[in-house]
């Protein structure tokens, strides 16, 4: 086995799972919301992407955009029909919600792009790097810088932008900042559209690495509540360090054991973190809201 190759791996692993928990690490910190529709709405952007580029016949790079603004309008149906429960904070509504459009993707997915896996390939993912025997593909190279501009955008907007500050205001008393003239039905869907582009773009740029089925998205929202409470209900910084590590656990524990195991092994990691450290990896990275 060679370790170096397994910590490349592990690193675009990584990255893939960060940029995929993005939208939903917002979500929490804002509406302190989850939405367990989240892997559902990964699969369909993987499926829009592929449509687009095998049946359309649209270039990858726009593919990705047309996903983002199906991804989009997905989420802003769904918080138009949470709206109530979500100014309630009414969690046992939106969870079963979430829950019911998770499986009403999942079926309408199957029935309009069938339950057969796909497979999709762009000039990225055929061109491969080599370092004598090291090697991956630009398409790996693509999620790694993908991810860090996104993070590093986001990060930027939350913290030094009017559109960051009313987020953070919503985020901190939704009802102080409705009084004091803050739109908050505005700024949740706003979150809720960036939730569903964020995940779409995800899913675009990680589906040439991996075969596109219905049943993807549950394994993913897994991965994905794993990546946000890892790094801290709703820290920027710390979804971002989760992700990159628990890619990096995944790759090397899948290669030193067994891939089979890799998933219940990193929950008892979380579960550990969560006795010792409760507040998740952002209790010890200071300002990564």
């Amino acid at each position: 086995m060679n370790l170096t190759q397994q910590v490349i791996n592990g690193l675009v692993l990584g990255h893939a799972y960060a940029l995929v928990a993005i939208g939903w690490t917002l979500l929490l910190g804002v509406a302190r919301l989850v939405n367990f529709g989240h892997g559902q709405m990964y699969m369909l952007g993987a499926f829009v992407t592929w449509w687009a580029v095998a049946k359309a016949g649209v270039p990858y790079l726009l593919a990705v955009p047309t996903a983002m603004v199906v991804g989009g309008a997905f989420g802003l149906v769904m918080q138009r029909v949470m709206l109530k429960a979500t100014f309630e904070q009414n969690l046992v509504s939106i969870m079963i919600m979430t829950l019911g459009f998770g499986y009403v993707l999942h079926g309408g997915a199957a029935l309009v792009f069938g339950s057969t896996g796909q497979i999709l390939e762009t000039s990225l993912s055929r061109h491969e790097i080599n370092f004598g025997d090291l090697w991956f593909t630009g398409q790996d190279l693509a999620i790694v810088v993908a991810a860090i501009v996104v993070f590093i955008s986001l990060k930027w907007v939350l913290d030094g932008t009017r559109v960051g500050r009313l987020v953070r205001m919503v985020a901190e008393d939704p009802k102080l900042a409705q009084l004091a003239g803050v739109n908050v039905r505005r700024v949740y869907y706003g979150v809720f559209a960036f939730e569903g582009a964020a995940v779409a773009f995800a899913a675009g740029m990680v589906a040439p690495r991996t075969p596109i089925l219905t049943s993807m998205g549950f394994e993913e929202v897994i991965m994905t509540f794993v990546v946000v409470v890892f790094g801290g209900i709703g820290s920027v910084k710390g979804s971002y360090v989760a992700g990159v590590a628990l890619g990096l656990f995944t790759a090397l524990f899948g290669a030193l054991v067994s891939p089979a195991y890799t998933t219940a092994a990193a929950f008892l990691v979380l579960i550990a973190l969560l006795v010792l450290r409760p507040g998740g990896l952002s209790a010890g990275v200071a300002g990564a809201h």
